[in-house]
């Protein structure tokens, strides 16, 4: 046969072949374009008006998919109305796969509507199993997101679900969003959680958090606690990637206390609350905290030339460094740090010197506190020396003794500030945690009153309260005028709005949720009587001793309205026939003006001629020195807390010290703690 020929049969032979290959790459030639151009299970990357022309210029079953990752990037756009048209314009007759991904979608909608009960409901719909790695990512990060940060045992289950399918910024922020979740559980949520015998990972997060319970306050036991952890669940993931805050601990060192600044304005409007301050702190040093301290001089010492420094219990001198020379107060040996009330270390060998921040410029106190070689800079106390100092970026250790209006995580800076809205934020957690839902704050006309406000509706939106109401006073000559008339307190109120907790964006393993283009203000209408459970005021004792009549002219007994009161109005003076008239009024006050050591408690306000004001301000200075010997403790080891003597102190991540104050009561004439 001719070479030709056989060329000829052969090419013959591969038409048909090739004729059906094509056609079978036609028919099925949508199949590969739609899963490599229109994949609705994959990432989608594009913005929304490219999906939607493509929509536009589909005519087949790809159509439903382009419109599907055009609602996908109009929500993460932002564009709610747009998304919402879309979602009304789908084909009633989906696929399974299309079905899926349509409940992500409306759920991820509802959620950005604020609708988290809506979107749970979706949720509930959703097969994970029939997910793509990416949509399962989305899945959880949507369960975690309607979760609205409230801790529980489903959101640590999706948390641990999640954490499989992410790597990089994304699996380290899954591990730290699971650790603090779990540490913010309740006591009781903990006490009755069950978990599945094959829930290992979670078994493990559990066993981590008795870990940290146990030993989180001895820093080094708790880096070897943490490291036998490790070992027992070599494969849980917090095994091999630490949550941040444990892996502080890990590289945890004390603070060198060797030579502390003790930054305060000697002079001015401020000294006699500096005075305080020091003696409190210097008592403390010293070791005079026991119930018997002897009597020591005050503020009057601030005007005593440098040179009569005194000893301290081990021999180190301590200086007034400052054209207003100020000494230390007499020290004793002998005495010894009480065992009951606020923990406070014994007697020490640390050198003070004290920098008076009133006479030359804050960054000028900095640069001579460096040179002199401080290890731990205590204050400065006015706000406005705080901030100077955040913004100065100072290596050195800084204990601040207030908080600026804007806070700054710096790794070296804590904050130490007894803030009415500390106490604001402290009344939220406690009524809350009495039952309470409705709130009505009675606060001063002022901006006082505006800061008090604030703080406490913040504090208790956090907590997932609802609107708090607010109603305002003016002062005694006002509140007589209502006594007079007999019109009395109606206990009704108008919305106390605030915008720093707005709905905001949520971002999760690469899922973001924009915040709603406008939002709708809370309507300013009254609330009745009869809404109301629980009531803060924040008056004087002047003012409480009106407020309080004037509530039960207008209110019946039976209506069973629990009233609470800060600090303010406990001062001294509250004779037998106050404390009667207060019956079952609850109020804050720091452990030290509670009770917590009373011999202590009666030394000091004898030296303040039972000023209140000033007595609180000592307690911070003795808080202050040991928080300064614990600074790192404070600042690197999470849930790290001090039994202090303006409360029970622990540290947010920005190392805002918070307390946790004591709660009394006024009951049959009276004062006992609220159990």
């Amino acid at each position: 046969m001719l070479p030709s020929q056989v060329v000829r049969r052969k090419a013959a032979r591969f038409v048909p072949v090739l004729l059906a290959g094509l056609i079978l790459t036609a028919c099925s030639g949508q199949g590969p374009q739609q899963t490599s151009n229109v994949n609705i299970q994959g990432p989608a990357t594009g913005r929304s008006d490219y999906y939607l022309q493509q929509a536009q210029q589909s005519s087949d079953d790809s159509k439903t998919d382009w419109q599907l990752l055009a609602i996908r990037a109009l929500l993460k756009e932002g564009k709610y109305p747009q998304a919402q048209t879309q979602l009304g314009q789908l084909p009633q007759q989906l696929s399974d796969i299309q079905q899926q991904e349509l409940l992500l979608l409306r759920a991820q909608l509802q959620i950005s509507q604020q609708n988290v009960t809506g979107a749970g409901q979706l949720l509930s719909q959703v097969k994970p199993g029939d997910l793509s790695s990416d949509q399962q990512v989305r899945y959880y990060a949507l369960q975690i997101a309607a979760a609205q940060n409230r801790p529980s045992l489903s959101l640590l289950r999706a948390y641990i679900a999640q954490e499989p399918l992410l790597q990089g910024d994304a699996h380290q922020s899954n591990i730290d969003a699971t650790w603090q979740a779990l540490t913010q559980l309740t006591q009781d949520q903990l006490n009755n959680i069950v978990i599945n015998a094959d829930e290992n990972t979670l078994q493990g997060w559990l066993d981590l958090l008795n870990t940290w319970h146990a030993n989180s306050q001895d820093p080094q036991m708790l880096k070897a606690a943490i490291s036998d952890w490790q070992t027992r669940y070599p494969q849980n993931p917090a095994a091999k990637t630490l949550p941040s805050q444990l892996s502080q601990v890990k590289n945890f060192t004390q603070a060198s206390t060797s030579t502390i600044a003790l930054l305060l304005p000697l002079n001015g409007q401020a000294q006699v609350f500096a005075s305080a301050i020091q003696k409190g702190f210097n008592d403390a040093k010293n070791g005079l905290m026991s119930a018997a301290a002897p009597q020591t001089n005050t503020a009057e010492n601030s005007a005593a030339p440098a040179t009569t420094d005194t000893a301290s219990a081990n021999g180190a001198a301590d200086s007034v460094v400052s054209p207003a020379a100020a000494t230390m107060p007499a020290d004793s040996s002998a005495q010894q740090p009480a065992a009951a009330a606020a923990s406070s270390p014994a007697a020490s060998n640390a050198r003070i010197k004290v920098y008076d921040t009133s006479s030359q410029p804050i960054a000028q106190v900095m640069q001579q506190v460096q040179q002199d070689g401080a290890t731990l800079v205590v204050g400065p106390l006015l706000k406005n020396h705080v901030e100077e100092v955040a913004n100065s970026q100072t290596a050195l250790n800084v204990l601040a003794l207030n908080e600026p209006e804007q806070i700054q995580n710096h790794p070296n800076i804590c904050y130490f500030a007894l803030s009415p809205e500390d106490e604001a934020r402290d009344a939220a957690h406690h009524m809350f945690e009495q039952g309470k839902r409705q709130p009505l704050l009675l606060i001063p006309r002022s901006s006082y009153g505006d800061r008090v406000g604030k703080a406490f509706a913040e504090e208790w939106q956090t907590l997932g309260g609802a609107t708090v109401l607010q109603q305002r006073f003016s002062g005694v000559a006002e509140l007589k005028q209502g006594i007079n008339s007999g019109a009395g307190i109606t206990l009704s109120g108008t919305p106390l709005t605030v915008q720093a907790e707005q709905p905001q964006s949520v971002a999760i393993a690469g899922l973001t949720i924009p915040a709603p283009q406008s939002t709708t203000s809370a309507p300013a209408a009254e609330a009745s009587s009869g809404n109301v459970d629980a009531v803060y005021i924040v008056a004087s004792q002047n003012e409480l001793q009106l407020i309080k009549p004037m509530i039960a002219m207008r209110t019946s007994s039976r209506n069973n309205i629990a009233l609470y009161a800060s600090s303010r109005s406990a001062q001294a003076g509250a004779g037998p026939d106050f404390r009667l008239e207060m019956e079952g009024l609850q109020y804050s006050d720091i452990p030290l003006l509670s009770g917590a050591n009373p011999g202590l408690m009666q030394q000091v306000l004898k030296s303040f001629n039972n000023d209140y004001s000033l007595v609180r301000l000592y307690a911070m200075g003795v808080d202050a020195w040991t928080l300064a010997n614990q600074f790192n403790q404070i600042r690197q080891v999470p849930g790290f807390a001090i039994d202090g003597n303006t409360g029970k102190l622990s540290a947010d991540t920005n190392c805002v010290v918070n307390r946790k104050l004591a709660w009394n009561q006024y009951r049959q004439g009276q004062i006992v703690p609220v159990q």
